[in-house]
C-alpha cells in the first residue's frame, strides 16, 4: 500500500528454528510391515522414494507415469503456484516392483493412480501408527526423502528439483542441468533403499 511508516513501527517476533528428526530405515521398515494392503504400501514406498507432496500423489494419473524407467512426470500440478512446482521425479526398483503388482490388480477405469481421498491413506497411516508407536505420515517420509538423499551425498539443489520446489540460487536457478536424464542418473547414483521384500 505504499505505507512503509506503519510497517516499520510493526515488531514481529522471531521465528525459532525446530530440529527435525526423520525416522530411521528401521522405522519405515517396521511401519510398511503394519500396512494392510498392496495399496496403501504402494502409496507409501513412492511417498518414500519421489518425495511428492501428498495431493499430487493422490492426483497422479497412469499417464504420468513410466513404470518401465520409473519416472513420475506430473501433468498440470501446481500451474499457478509461485513456490511450489513438479517438474520431475522418480521411485527405486523396489517401488517399481510394488506398483506394478498394484497396478496389475486394480478393479478400477479411473485413470488416477490411486483413486481414493486423502482421508483414506491417513486412517491407513493412522492404524499402523497405534500399532508401532511410530508417527509416520506422508510429510514425514517426504522429510525421510529429503534427509536421506542429502546423506548418500546428493546436493541440496536435485533434492529441491525432485521435490518440485523452485531454486533460490542463482547458480541453482541460472547454471544447472535439470533434463530429466541428468535428474534419473543422480536418483539412481544415489541408490535410494528403504530394504523392503
Amino acid at each position: 500500500m505504499g505505507r512503509g511508516e506503519i510497517v516499520a513501527s510493526f515488531k514481529f517476533p522471531k521465528k525459532t528454528y525446530r530440529v527435525k528428526t526423520v525416522p530411521t530405515k528401521e522405522d519405515l521398515q517396521r511401519f510398511f510391515k503394519e500396512l494392510d494392503s498392496l495399496r496403501d504400501q504402494t502409496a507409501f514406498l513412492l511417498y518414500a522414494t519421489s518425495g511428492m507432496r501428498r495431493n499430487e500423489l493422490l492426483s497422479l494419473t497412469i499417464d504420468d507415469i513410466d513404470l518401465e524407467n520409473r519416472i513420475i512426470i506430473p501433468k498440470n500440478a501446481h500451474e499457478t503456484s509461485t513456490t511450489k512446482n513438479s517438474w520431475v521425479s522418480f521411485f527405486n526398483i523396489e517401488t517399481q516392483s510394488y506398483l506394478r503388482r498394484y497396478l496389475a490388480n486394480r478393479q478400477t477405469d479411473d485413470n488416477r493412480v490411486f483413486s481414493f481421498t486423502e482421508v483414506v491413506i491417513r486412517k491407513a497411516f493412522d492404524k499402523a501408527n497405534k500399532k508401532t508407536g511410530l508417527h509416520i505420515t506422508p510429510q514425514v517420509l517426504r522429510d525421510w526423502f529429503c534427509s536421506q538423499l542429502g546423506e548418500l551425498g546428493v546436493p541440496d539443489r536435485y533434492v529441491d528439483a525432485f521435490c518440485g520446489r523452485i531454486p533460490k540460487s542463482v547458480l541453482a536457478k541460472h547454471y544447472t542441468d535439470y533434463s530429466p536424464e541428468k535428474l534419473k542418473r543422480i536418483y539412481d547414483n544415489a541408490n535410494l533403499t528403504i530394504g523392503v521384500e
